[in-house]
């Protein structure tokens, strides 16, 4: 297959508005997200998606191109499902062989090596995954942080859900001890769709699910789409307080790259 990397990226983020745009060491988060996403070898391109006509300037600037998008897209996916045809002809083969890969704009450190790890993953995998995303082995100390996404996963490494609370539930044990107990699985936030996924994203409806816990994913989970998955070592750095900006900003300035 051969894959884009789009990010979808807005300013008016509901807990940390303008955060795409702040400093990190020296540089603002999203080019920061946007130059490590160019260093991985897979992708034919990397594409900023958003609906601010500032972002497309800044993303030129920084020598990145950028598709303009609708602001009434209530999630990263949807604002990528609402340029799919635009991708695809960026990747220039038939949907059945384009993978598109979301990198959320608040992940400033995203690993290029995960990256090329999901466009082989996709490649070697028969059939063709669906949706494919990374997940790491969850820490106790962000077990029941609910800004730590988590996933349960079958005995296949096939996605079952998604929450912002630790799944499963350990009957009988204090919650401070579940880790003893099961492993538990992080999800780094990066989607591999098969284009033809995301073309039909709107034929979806949003899932009460969905809504609930505020998470994108559980309307493929709702409407019967299958979510493989795939495991990495390191723990992802994401942002979405002010706290988080605060430890990008610190791991910057100690290692003032993003491989």
């Amino acid at each position: 297959m051969h894959c884009v990397v789009a990010v979808p990226a807005r300013l008016e983020s509901s807990r940390l508005p303008g955060k795409v745009l702040a400093d990190v060491d020296g540089r603002p988060m999203l080019q920061r997200v946007l130059e490590c996403c160019a260093r991985a070898s897979a992708p034919v391109a990397v594409v900023l998606c958003t609906d601010s006509q500032d972002l497309i300037d800044r993303a030129g600037s920084w020598g990145f191109a950028a598709l303009l998008t609708s602001p009434s897209c209530e999630s990263g996916s949807e604002r990528l499902a609402s340029v799919a045809d635009k991708l695809i002809a960026i990747v220039g083969v038939s949907t059945k062989d384009t993978l598109i890969i979301n990198v959320q704009g608040d992940q400033p450190f995203i690993d290029p090596g995960v990256i090329d790890e999901m466009a082989n993953e996709f490649a070697r995998r028969t059939p063709t995954p669906e949706v494919l995303t990374p997940v790491y082995r969850l820490s106790a100390d962000k077990l029941h942080n609910p800004n730590v996404v988590k996933t349960l996963l079958n005995a296949d490494g096939r996605a079952l859900y998604f929450s912002r609370s630790a799944i499963p539930h350990v009957r009988g044990v204090d919650p401070a001890d579940w880790h003893t107990h099961i492993t538990y699985w992080g999800h780094v936030g990066i989607y591999g769709y098969r284009a033809d996924v995301l073309l039909h994203w709107n034929l979806m409806p949003q899932s009460l699910l969905e809504k609930t816990e505020k998470l994108e994913q559980l309307r493929l989970i709702e409407a019967g789409i299958q979510i493989d998955t795939f495991p990495v070592q390191d723990e992802p750095i994401s942002v979405d307080t002010l706290e988080q900006l605060e430890q990008a900003r610190l791991f910057a300035a100690n290692r003032r790259d993003c491989t």
